[in-house]
C-alpha cells in the first residue's frame, strides 16, 4: 500500500498554482502500472486495496476517537452523478458509526439565510474525536451561487458588499481564514473533488433512466444543470486554484472509474489521519490504581 499511496501527490493541489482541471485526466486509473489492465482486473486490484485500507481506516479512527485531540473534516464536491454517496458508503463502511458523521447540505432554508453563508457548516462540525463529512459544503456558496448568481438576491446580503470578482475573492478569502481557524483550533480539513468528465456523466445518467432500480435517482434538475457545464468547471477551477491550502488542501480524484476513485479517496483519509502522529492516551497513576484493583477483584472471583 505505501507505494500505491504515492500517486495521492499527484492529485493535491499544490497552494498557489491552478488547479489545472482541464489537463487532468478523469479516467487515470492510478498509475502507469494499471494504465493497461481491463476493467475487470483493474477493478479487482482496486476492491482488494480499499478492502486493506479500510481496515486502516478503521484503526485511525478509533485512534482518533481515543485520543479526543483532533477532528476530521472531510469536503467531499461534485457535480452530479459523480458518486458521492457511493463513495460514502463504501469507504466508510467500516468505521463506528459513533464516530462519524455525514451531512448533506441542499437549499439554504430561511434560518440559514438569516445568517452568513458559513453559519450553518460551522453548525455542523465535528467534535473532537469524530470524523465529520460535509456531503456539499460551504464551497456551493461559490459555486452553484457563482453559476447562478440570481441566487444572491435572496441571500439578505448588506448594501456595502463587493460586487463583481472582488465578490467572489472575498468568499474566498473569508473561506481560507475559516478553514485556518478550524486547523488551528484542532479540526483538520480536507478537501476531495470528484473529478467526472462530460461523456461518462451522460452514461450514469442514461443508466439512471435505463434501470428500474436506479430511475429514483433521476431529476429534471439534473439535466438543466448539466446544460451549465462550462459555467461549473470554470467556478470549480477558480475555486479549488483559491483556495487549497497547506492547512486545507484540496484532492482531485479522477471519478470516471468509480472503484479507483473509491480507493483513492480511502488513501487521502487514512494518510491524513496518520499524519496527525496520534497516540493513545496513557493511563495516569490513579487510573492504574484503578486497574490493578480491578485485576485483583475479577481474578478473586
Amino acid at each position: 500500500m505505501p507505494a500505491y499511496r504515492d500517486v495521492l501527490g499527484k492529485l493535491i493541489v499544490e497552494p498557489g498554482k491552478s488547479a489545472g482541471l482541464d489537463k487532468r485526466n478523469t479516467a487515470w486509473k492510478g498509475g502507469p502500472q494499471f494504465k493497461d489492465l481491463a476493467k475487470k482486473k483493474l477493478k479487482g486490484i482496486a476492491r482488494e486495496i480499499l478492502e486493506d485500507l479500510k481496515q486502516e481506516l478503521a484503526e485511525a479512527q478509533a485512534l482518533l476517537w481515543a485520543s479526543d485531540t483532533y477532528a476530521l473534516l472531510i469536503v467531499l464536491q461534485a457535480l452530479d452523478a459523480a458518486g458521492k454517496d457511493g463513495t460514502i458508503k463504501h469507504v466508510m463502511s467500516g468505521v463506528n458509526p459513533q464516530g462519524c458523521q455525514v451531512t448533506g447540505f441542499k437549499q439554504p432554508s430561511a434560518v440559514d439565510i438569516d445568517h452568513d453563508f458559513l453559519w450553518r457548516c460551522n453548525r455542523a462540525l465535528p467534535e473532537r474525536g469524530r470524523i465529520g463529512i460535509f456531503n456539499r459544503s460551504h464551497y456551493e456558496e461559490v459555486l452553484v451561487v457563482r453559476v447562478h448568481p440570481e441566487i444572491l438576491k435572496t441571500q439578505k446580503l448588506p448594501p456595502d458588499t463587493p460586487t463583481g470578482e472582488r465578490f467572489w475573492e472575498d468568499r474566498f478569502e473569508r473561506i481560507n481564514m475559516w478553514e485556518r481557524h478550524l486547523d488551528h483550533s484542532g479540526t483538520k480539513v480536507v478537501k476531495i473533488f470528484l473529478h467526472l468528465s462530460k461523456d461518462e456523466q451522460k452514461k450514469r445518467f442514461l443508466a439512471r433512466l435505463d434501470d428500474p432500480d436506479k430511475q429514483w435517482k433521476f431529476s429534471r434538475a439534473d439535466l438543466k444543470e448539466r446544460g451549465f457545464w462550462d459555467a461549473y468547471m470554470h467556478a470549480y477551477e477558480e475555486a479549488l486554484t483559491a483556495t487549497s491550502t497547506a492547512w486545507a488542501p484540496w484532492y482531485v480524484i479522477p471519478a470516471d472509474h468509480k472503484f479507483v476513485a473509491r480507493t483513492l479517496v480511502a488513501a487521502v483519509i487514512v494518510e491524513t489521519i496518520q499524519g496527525l502522529d496520534l497516540k493513545y492516551p496513557k493511563p495516569t497513576r490513579a487510573q492504574l490504581r484503578d486497574i490493578d484493583a480491578a485485576r485483583e477483584q475479577l481474578l478473586a472471583e
